[in-house]
């Protein structure tokens, strides 16, 4: 089978039941034609960004989802979705390890073709931007102020590991799972055209690493340390070794 025979049948007709629900007709001519890739590895570059195009879209809805159980207090709802748009981040930041098969040189054809395009144009990307802080408004309103409750009382000084606590767990796995996102695709850019070169100038990897340091939830991340320095001042920072042969 020759390629232009594989495209003939890979596309179908899109007259079967399966093909008009998914669409599949106008899905897989998303496509470059492959006498238009500029080489091998173009319509694997392609696709990934498609799918995480689409995986975003995906939990980006499912966000939306999420704001309204948050609403609601339906905390099994949250934990349920939650899961998945974990589950979906997860896949993400796995098939980013796809572009890494691609070699330096084969990226630099591909790029001739990206124009001034970036991730950081993506719509998936800059919706999920813009959706944090409404779920967070969401969350305070109805799991802590309604509660009289503070980020501070469900980790320590009330903790009983109920709704508002492991909401919060789901939500800090969220910004965990985005920043491991971005993590990855810093790495890809330095194993594919390196931090280093003249003409990025510097402006791709610097809003990177901005957004690395970025979080989504800072309350969520600044109990800890908190809850460590309150640690360190009652039993003190450094400590005896323990001897005797272990615990008894």
């Amino acid at each position: 089978m020759n390629r232009e025979q594989f495209y003939a049948i890979m596309n179908g007709e899109g007259t079967l039941d399966y093909e008009k629900y998914l669409n599949t007709k106008a899905l897989l001519s998303c496509q470059s034609d492959f006498d238009e890739l500029c080489n091998r590895d173009e319509m694997q570059f392609q696709i990934v960004h498609q799918v995480e195009e689409l995986w975003m879209k995906l939990i980006a809805y499912t966000l939306l989802d999420v704001d309204d159980y948050l609403q609601q207090q339906n905390t099994p709802r949250v934990l349920t979705l939650f899961r998945r748009i974990h589950a979906t981040q997860r896949m993400m930041i796995q098939q980013i390890g796809l572009l890494e098969t691609m070699s330096p040189k084969e990226y630099q054809d591909i790029r001739q073709r990206l124009g001034n395009g970036s991730g950081q144009e993506s719509p998936g990307f800059r919706v999920l931007l813009k959706m944090y802080q409404p779920i967070w408004n969401s969350f305070e309103e109805n799991y802590l102020k309604k509660h009289g409750l503070s980020v501070e009382a469900i980790y320590d000084s009330k903790y009983d590991h109920g709704p508002a606590y492991v909401v919060a767990e789901a939500l800090a796995e969220f910004d965990e799972l985005f920043q491991k996102f971005r993590f990855e695709h810093m790495q890809l850019i330095h194993r594919t055209i390196g931090f280093g070169s003249m003409s990025l100038k510097g402006r791709p990897v610097e809003i990177l690493e901005d957004g690395m340091r970025h979080k989504f939830f800072p309350q969520l991340w600044e109990i800890r340390n908190e809850m460590t320095d309150r640690w360190g001042a009652q039993y003190g920072v450094k400590r005896d070794p323990i001897s005797g042969g272990g615990l008894h």
